[in-house]
């Protein structure tokens, strides 16, 4: 059974302008213990979707079952009890800033009645586990983002959830930072094997700490399925966008205009193997067939703590070769997917 069921999901918003859709027909399963990554550009559905996990926005249609029990099926004081097994962070932190880091973090022992001498020691221990035990006595003012969202995570972990929600929880992080709070993610959910889903618009953020990864598209799944096999055969447009705008990085001198500006043949992108990384693959094409073929980008990426390799190649101008060359590489394990030219931002 999963620990997370989303089935059939829709939620419809009245607004001045008619009925807007925000989610439509969603079905999900998240097992326990899973690293998911929920991704999509702007728009897509994600907070919608990730609100209605935990009924902070009810859904028009559908159920989301925890552990086999309909949130909808709950009652007010149920639900309120079921919400303390799931933990939220969000984009902005959401701290309380005229409190100590340390009553930041006791807060929702408080609420649960907990005394303020067990509440202390519960938020000393978990300050520890989040590398924040000098900063105690510090006030969120005081602190970077990485260590607000750090303190936010400890707020999180004080009810002993067993669902961990995590909203953008990076996205206002530079790249250094976000690497450190996603390896305390990763180490959280391997300490205490709590499940954390996590809502994101950077592949780059999936790529790194997630097992499985949905995709949305206004409002509907596109796509699912385990991380390394979307990254290497991506099917859906808006998984093949976000995988070349996850290779277009700071300081790739800007990939798609490079494209653009030498456009000539067709451009594939190709993923290698743990067999095919091994061998000159590409030396070998280009002797085999005695054609050119162009390396517009050649890079290593991080899925899942595994290296894969990743390059751009184009192929020459009016080849008669090209399917043939196709499946030569394909032959010798490596993934093959189109490129899309003339990504928005």
């Amino acid at each position: 059974m999963a620990e997370i069921e989303i089935q059939n999901l829709s939620k419809r918003y009245e607004t001045k302008d008619g009925i807007v859709e925000a989610l439509t027909d969603v079905s999900l399963s998240i097992e326990k213990g899973q690293i998911y990554g929920i991704i999509g550009m702007s728009g897509a559905g994600k907070s919608t979707l990730i609100r209605c996990i935990n009924f902070l926005e009810k859904p028009s249609e559908g159920k989301v079952l925890i552990e086999g029990k309909s949130l909808e099926s709950l009652t007010r004081k149920e639900l309120q009890k079921q919400r303390e097994s799931i933990a939220m962070i969000f984009q902005h932190f959401n701290l309380l800033m005229q409190k100590s880091v340390l009553e930041n973090v006791c807060f929702p022992l408080y609420i649960q009645k907990n005394s303020r001498k067990e509440a202390r020691a519960r938020a000393l221990e978990l300050l520890e586990i989040v590398g924040l035990a000098d900063k105690k006595n510090a006030y969120p003012a005081m602190l970077s983002g990485g260590q607000k969202q750090r303190v936010a995570i400890a707020r999180a972990l004080a009810c002993n959830p067993k669902i961990l929600l995590c909203d953008e929880a990076t996205s206002a992080l530079d790249p250094q930072t976000t690497s450190s709070i996603l390896g305390l993610l990763k180490e959280i959910n391997s300490r205490f094997g709590i499940t954390i889903v996590i809502i994101t618009h950077q592949m780059s953020v999936v790529r790194e700490i997630c097992t499985d990864v949905a995709i949305m598209k206004s409002g509907e799944i596109v796509e699912h399925g385990e991380v390394a096999e979307v990254f290497a055969h991506p099917k859906s447009e808006v998984a093949k966008e976000l995988i070349l705008k996850d290779t277009n990085t700071e300081g790739d001198n800007n990939l798609e205009n490079t494209i653009s500006r030498i456009h000539h043949g067709e451009q594939i992108r190709i993923v290698f193997s743990e067999n095919s990384s091994f061998e000159p693959v590409i030396a070998n094409l280009i002797l085999t067939f005695k054609e050119p073929v162009n390396i517009l980008k050649a890079s290593t990426k991080n899925v899942g703590g595994v290296a894969k390799g990743e390059m751009i190649l184009e192929f020459k101008e009016n080849s008669t070769r090209k399917e043939e060359m196709k499946a030569y590489l394909t032959e010798h394990g490596l993934a093959i997917g189109e490129v899309i030219n003339n990504v928005d931002h």
